[in-house]
């Protein structure tokens, strides 16, 4: 790995954990690129490069994961959860849910009950997988051999 590489690789680095760290203030690009010491525009290229995804959408899936231990291993009111997350309000939680995980965050803390699921298999050049979707969106998605129980929250 060249020097600049691994300059590169220990400023995302940093900026992960910092994400993770901090994620109950939701910082927005420009708290991030300056702990990293870095233009919020090359550090949203770079970060994108390095970790395949943009900082916001990280930190939402970071933010929905929290949220999901919450509902299910605390049993927290949907308002609760959206605090303890650091969202404004119980509407940006649902808007999270309904775009990462294809349910309401009521539907997923009741288990799914009521929650009508299609799933189909199909091939891709890195193998066979399974998709499962709601009217939502998709809720499920992994490749044969990597696919685990689902189990309610």
């Amino acid at each position: 790995m060249t020097t600049q590489n691994q300059i590169h690789y220990s400023r995302i680095a940093e900026a992960i954990e910092y994400i993770k760290t901090n994620f109950k203030q939701q910082p927005n690009l420009d708290e991030v690129a300056e702990q990293v010491h870095l233009s919020p525009f090359h550090f949203q290229r770079l970060f994108s490069d390095w970790a395949g995804t943009t900082p916001k959408k990280f930190l939402q899936y970071i933010s929905i994961e929290h949220a999901k231990k919450l509902l299910s291993d605390k049993q927290a009111t949907l308002f609760d959860t959206a605090h303890e997350t650091g969202l404004s309000g119980t509407s940006r939680l649902h808007d999270l849910f309904v775009n990462i995980e294809g349910m309401t965050p009521a539907e997923y803390k009741n288990g799914g009950k009521n929650l009508h699921i299609n799933y189909s298999f199909a091939e891709s050049p890195f193998g066979n997988l399974i998709v499962a979707s709601t009217s939502k969106g998709v809720c499920y998605m992994a490749f044969e051999g990597n696919v685990q129980s689902i189990e309610r929250p």
